[in-house]
């Protein structure tokens, strides 16, 4: 048996990808996707059938280039998605665009347009997780959806006010990323490895599991942003976890049995009080955390950054069209 063959017994495995042919190799459950992913995967030959077909569609609907590349880039991001559900048979996590994480309002008209394309592909609501910043603008967002029977994936999750604040939202599911987390400590020791016992990422995700189950909560929780495998094998049992192409290989490289580390079974026992947040103590209780504050401010920019970079493509394309 392979690791990614015994962590499947437990936990639903999830590629981190915009790669179709590599989540079509791994097998997973679900799929989840971000500009980053896209632009990369969009500059692939055989992905550009999609490039084509998002432009002239865009084309089809007029404006000025911003208002055809806007479409353009939500096209994209559904035109992948509906070829990413042909081969995974569960969900795929499509992204909001960060310059919307403290918009409310934005966030709720951009997921049910999102919904609404894919609708119109034929693509039931229940396959889609609309991937939002766990703000409290982009938790306020997705407690709305989610009573529209729109499912959301609250990302860019770093601090337990914001696991906190997500499941009282009663979210779907929320991404939690270890790996930035484990940057983070590292760098503040000066750049020295920290041992696999003591790692901030797992430990961060592990309290949250523990919580969730406690309490009771439905919010599922999925890893996310991992650095090797060793992050990933302590956490099997997680109720998702998200992976890159390159660790999916090792995983699926090294013959062994990994040992089930988090179970809802023995979960019941955390030391947390339950708590109830509104917006002050959300963001009082965030800013107390340095490292989410910071991790958190970070990843929206780089999102944003990534965001502006497909953009730009997205303009290229639709300008190329217009001749």
């Amino acid at each position: 048996m392979t690791l990614l063959e015994s962590l499947n017994k437990y936990t639903t495995v999830v590629a981190d990808t915009g790669d179709i042919e590599a989540i079509a190799k791994h097998r997973p459950q679900d799929a989840t996707t971000n500009p980053s992913l896209l632009f990369h995967a969009a500059q692939m030959p055989e992905y550009r059938h999609l490039v084509e077909e998002a432009a002239e569609i865009a084309l089809e609907r007029g404006g000025c280039h911003e208002e055809m590349a806007a479409e353009f880039i939500d096209y994209l991001f559904v035109l992948f998605g509906c070829e990413i559900l042909k081969v995974v048979p569960g969900r795929v996590s499509t992204e909001v665009a960060a310059s919307l994480s403290f918009d409310t309002e934005g966030t709720v008209a951009k997921a049910r347009k999102l919904i609404s394309l894919y609708e119109e592909k034929g693509i039931s609501r229940k396959r889609i997780l609309i991937k939002i910043a766990s703000t409290w603008e982009g938790i306020r967002a997705a407690e709305r959806l989610e009573k529209e029977d729109i499912h959301c994936n609250l990302t860019l999750l770093f601090s337990f006010a914001q696991a906190v604040a997500c499941a009282e939202a009663r979210v779907t599911l929320i991404s939690p990323f270890v790996g930035r987390i484990y940057d983070w400590y590292k760098k503040e020791h000066g750049g020295a490895e920290i041992p696999p016992d003591q790692d901030p990422g797992v430990a961060s995700v592990t309290r949250i599991y523990n919580y969730y189950k406690t309490y009771g909560y439905k919010t599922q929780v999925m890893g996310a942003s991992f650095r090797n495998v060793n992050q990933i094998v302590r956490l099997a049992g997680c109720d998702l976890l998200t992976i890159s192409p390159e660790l999916l290989e090792q995983l699926e490289q090294k013959e062994a049995s990994l040992e089930r580390r988090l179970d809802p079974a023995t979960a019941k026992g955390s030391k947390d009080e339950r708590l109830h947040l509104d917006e002050k103590s959300f963001r009082w209780m965030h800013n107390e955390d340095a490292m989410a504050t910071e991790k958190l401010a970070e990843g929206i920019r780089k999102f944003n950054s990534d965001a502006q970079h497909l953009e730009e493509y997205a303009l290229s394309q639709v300008a190329e069209k217009v001749g």
